[in-house]
């Protein structure tokens, strides 16, 4: 196989050569496969009728990777954006593959009780009425991401037109979250980028961590936290700032949180910003792997 340009432990097999791989392995075979796979697209090429994935294992026949697919039905690519995660049927034939059934997986929501979803919803339904910070349009996909300003770890104002030319990759924490699987890992995928993009680090890419608990998250209390995952301050910058700012920098990405006993019930985000300050992806929930959101960072990171 032909290594790609992606970074990372996997391949990426370019269309004509995996067909042709396809084609050697299954020529015994009278008739055509079919797997279930599950992924997050990485590139939409409709032009060729075909999606890249990035994919996870199909149990006994292929490891994780990067693979591009193709499709019979151009429709099958409608509503595919880079970001989204989606489950569909590989069929192998004894000359060619193709992919079928295209399916975008919602995220169904994180927390344990379903009815803290709709509370979160109907507490955002009202403050809408009643305050101005989240009357913030969420932004679109493909909408250029208005400048905001907030303190970093150290203290230091933060910009993020000072990223301009470079990706910026943005999730959301508050360091008292309780949950391996909420902040925790969404702070470790970040963690995981910081390794795989060492070398583009601060000239190409960009990571930013904000707190959506600034009454409590100070940049004190955010240099602690930023100890532990090891962040370089000068290009992982944990942020915090006034409430109506963190407010409206939460809204422009559809952050929700709100007050409950103490702590903090939220949804999840990680949003990618490309070189031009456009908004090119904004993934809901943590149904991903931190190699998949690598894989996501670095088709944008190739891109200049």
């Amino acid at each position: 196989m032909m290594e790609s340009v992606f970074s990372s432990t996997k391949k990426m097999v370019p269309f004509a050569q995996f067909s042709v791989l396809f084609v050697l392995c299954t020529t015994a075979w009278a008739d055509s496969q079919q797997y279930s796979v599950k992924g997050m697209v990485m590139k939409v090429d409709a032009a060729h009728d075909t999606v890249i994935v990035s994919c996870s294992a199909i149990a006994g026949y292929m490891d994780a990777m990067v693979m591009p697919f193709k499709v019979r039905d151009t429709k099958e690519l409608e509503n595919l954006l880079p970001g989204v995660t989606v489950g569909f049927t590989l069929v192998v034939e004894n000359d060619a593959s193709h992919v079928e059934n295209i399916q975008v997986l919602p995220y169904e929501g994180l927390e344990v009780d379903p009815l803290t979803a709709r509370r979160l919803r109907l507490m955002n339904q009202t403050i809408e009425h009643t305050s101005a910070t989240t009357s913030v349009k969420s932004l679109a996909i493909g909408d250029r991401v208005p400048d905001f300003k907030l303190l970093d770890q150290t203290g230091r104002r933060v910009a993020l037109s000072k990223f301009a030319g470079r990706v910026v990759a943005l999730n959301f924490i508050y360091t008292r979250c309780a949950l391996p699987d909420f902040c925790f890992r969404s702070s470790n995928h970040f963690r995981q980028l910081q390794k795989r993009f060492q070398k583009q680090l601060g000239s190409d890419l960009v990571l930013l961590t904000v707190s959506f608990d600034p009454t409590h998250d100070r940049p004190d209390v955010l240099l602690k936290y930023a100890a532990i995952w090891k962040a370089d301050p000068r290009s992982w910058h944990f942020l915090t700032g006034s409430t109506s700012d963190v407010q409206r920098v939460c809204s422009l990405f559809s952050l929700d949180a709100f007050q409950d006993e103490g702590l903090l019930n939220h949804s999840l985000h990680t949003a990618i910003i490309d070189r031009s300050g456009k908004l090119v992806a904004n993934i809901e929930g943590n149904q991903f792997s931190a190699e998949q959101l690598g894989d996501l960072v670095q088709t944008f990171v190739d891109r200049h």
